[in-house]
């Protein structure tokens, strides 16, 4: 039986309050829930405060380019689809710098689960706009404020039909918990955006800016409403709705290789004989 003791207990580099303490509380907890041992868990991430988050935890880790994350999570879930493979990292790593991998990931489907610490800065590299900033949101490095308008990944994840498209907040652990399980109990694309404070670079979306803000949706909402999700999708500012926001049952990427319905391609021989074909006939 899985434990928390399991995932170890490390000192971490973020500074004191910061949103990504309960969201690795809740990574835990949940993946304890669920009963997955670290064994069983590969977490990939790119590069930034939050893609440390795994770093922090005793489990399969790869930490690699920025925003380049969900390629290798792609590989590895194709070699090896008996993994849970979860892709962490920040919203600047997730949609700027990886934002086409993020595109392609969505269309193909791979049966991953992303969690994304969106705290709209760059908070590794001391606080300069993301890609989720608020247009008119002032840094250092944009001191006349943003003119660019926020990118949007649920409308984007919704628009393409992602699996499944969450929002949750770190100040609710609770739900995070069950985001994140529901998340990872999905086949086919999971996208979890984490609405997670910096205390050190965003003075303007705090905790308390959050909590007066985040609704849970009501039990009656239907996450397969597509149109309904859309809009859902888009409201932002006064309400801002955190739950499962839309979710389909298309096939997921890795069931489209009939090689796979074999078992995972580490478990088995090589054929000595076809590969020698191979690369003489490359040679």
């Amino acid at each position: 039986m899985a434990t928390m003791e399991q995932y170890g207990d490390y000192k971490t580099s973020w500074c004191p309050g910061c949103g990504n303490f309960p969201i690795l509380r809740a990574v835990k907890e949940a993946l304890v829930g669920l009963d997955l041992e670290p064994h069983q868990v590969l977490f990939v991430s790119g590069i930034g405060q939050a893609a440390k988050a795994p770093h922090y935890l005793n489990a399969n880790v790869f930490n690699g380019l920025h925003g380049r994350s969900l390629p290798v999570a792609t590989g590895a879930k194709l070699a090896n689809p008996a993994l849970v493979v979860i892709v962490e990292s920040g919203d600047g790593c997730m949609y700027g710098e990886g934002g086409n991998h993020f595109l392609a990931a969505i269309r193909r489907n791979v049966d991953l689960t992303v969690l994304v610490h969106d705290n709209q800065v760059y908070g590794l590299t001391k606080g300069q706009a993301s890609p989720t900033s608020e247009k008119g949101f002032v840094t250092k490095a944009q001191p006349d404020g943003v003119y660019s308008i926020p990118f949007n990944p649920l409308a984007v994840a919704v628009a393409l039909q992602a699996g499944f498209v969450a929002r949750a907040f770190a100040g609710m652990v609770e739900h995070l918990v069950e985001m994140i399980q529901a998340g990872i109990k999905h086949k086919g694309f999971s996208l979890i955006d984490i609405l997670q404070p910096c205390v050190s670079f965003n003075r303007v979306n705090t905790y308390e800016w959050y909590r007066q803000r985040c609704k849970p949706l009501p039990h009656d909402y239907d996450p397969t409403d597509w149109q309904r999700a859309m809009a859902i999708s888009l409201k932002w500012g006064e309400e801002i709705p955190i739950g499962i926001i839309y979710r389909n049952n298309r096939p997921s990427f890795e069931e489209h290789f009939p090689m796979l319905k074999e078992g995972s391609l580490i478990g088995r021989e090589v054929d000595k004989g076809t590969l020698r074909s191979i690369l003489e006939h490359y040679s």
